[in-house]
């Protein structure tokens, strides 16, 4: 088992102006102009009454099946003007064809400097990941560098999620070697895609060496840091090292997730240590309301699709001395089903919770 050196605790800091400012602020332009309409993407066509994000994504997918460049170039700039930052839609009209993402990559090079160039890269590449095209993104990535569009760490996220999603390892290092050869230093959450992939796999020999890499780094773990910990302990079989994490989180005063409960859950049923996984979740029962109510949702839904009806039942009442039950419809489902096992209606309440399901997830 891994043994992690003893940070510092951290303390709350004051929330960031960063985090107030809007695309508007990070191009040059300070005076709003109209915005483009469907039919004819034109500044001084009328714009809607009220413009969004999904509106902007919508005109330049219109253009871009049209493979209409110039459109998309205007576009791109204006939205940014308006206020609105690219999204995962932005260019979903990108398809297989090489000759239109270089005529793309081409347009976006022109674009406004800046962040209105920047961000456009960065929402290509995460939509080329999105589809699994790495080589593709791969190539965006090499006109970023010689263009000197901007390029960071945040831009290769999309491409370690992806590269370790699918679990390729390797290529994942590589791309963390291609980053230092372009002067880029991986960041935490670089190292944590693939810590959390070498950890879902339960590997935990070769997690440890990436946690010395974070620490050679000199870099602070983060909340994400530790719940790939919790998470690879769990997968291993060691619930009880993922206790340690969990402490060690507490003392070093880092922020618990509620992912980070629900593998240690899931670890204990995996166990069959049924008992354990309910006394684990009242532990922590009243230090938050939302924890409460995911944890003890989390654990009523494990024992009802493992048939433990009993527990499940058990779980229903701890909800709701919390006041928990009816936080949302999930746990509504267990409510139901606890009546009918009242009953003694095993079966009609497995059929009346699927029921009940449907009308609220239609």
């Amino acid at each position: 088992m891994f043994v992690l050196r003893k940070l510092p605790p951290k303390f709350p800091q004051s929330p960031s102006l960063l985090c107030t400012i809007t695309p508007r602020f990070l191009c040059k332009s300070t005076n709003p102009p109209e915005n483009p309409s469907p039919e004819n993407p034109n500044p001084e066509n009328p714009s809607p009454e009220k413009p969004s994000a999904a509106y902007y994504d919508n005109l330049i997918t219109i253009a871009g099946r049209s493979r209409d460049f110039t459109t998309i170039h205007h576009l791109l700039n204006q939205r940014v003007k308006d206020g609105f930052f690219n999204t995962t839609n932005t260019f979903k009209f990108v398809t297989d064809n090489d000759d239109d993402l270089d005529q793309l990559t081409q347009s976006l090079e022109t674009l406004d400097r800046g962040f209105p160039r920047k961000s456009a890269f960065d929402a290509l590449i995460a939509r080329l990941c999105k589809s699994n095209q790495i080589d593709k993104s791969l190539r965006v990535i090499d006109t970023m560098v010689r263009g000197s569009h901007g390029i960071n760490a945040c831009t290769f996220h999309p491409i370690l999620n992806a590269l370790t999603r699918n679990k390729s390892m390797d290529e994942a290092w590589r791309v963390l070697a291609l980053m230092r050869e372009i002067g880029i230093s991986p960041d935490l959450t670089s190292y944590n895609s693939v810590l959390t992939a070498y950890c879902v796999a339960g590997d935990l020999s070769a997690a440890a060496g990436v946690l010395g890499k974070i620490q050679e780094e000199g870099m602070e773990v983060d909340p994400r840091t530790y719940d790939a910990m919790v998470l690879g302990a769990c997968r291993a079989g060691k619930v009880d090292g993922a206790l340690a994490v969990l402490r060690r989180m507490e003392d070093d005063g880092v922020p618990l997730l509620y992912s980070s409960h629900s593998h240690v859950i899931s670890g204990l049923l995996e166990l069959r240590c049924y008992a354990q996984a309910v006394e684990f979740v009242r532990s922590y029962e009243g230090r938050d309301r939302g924890l409460d109510t995911e944890s003890f949702g989390y654990l009523g839904r494990c024992f009802i699709r493992r048939k433990l009806y009993v527990e499940a039942k058990l779980v229903l009442g701890e909800m709701d001395k919390t006041g928990s039950l009816l936080e949302n419809a999930q746990t509504t489902l267990f409510q139901l089903a606890a009546v009918k096992l009242e009953l003694g209606h095993l079966g009609k309440a497995i059929r009346g919770a699927g029921s009940f399901a449907s009308v609220l997830f239609r």
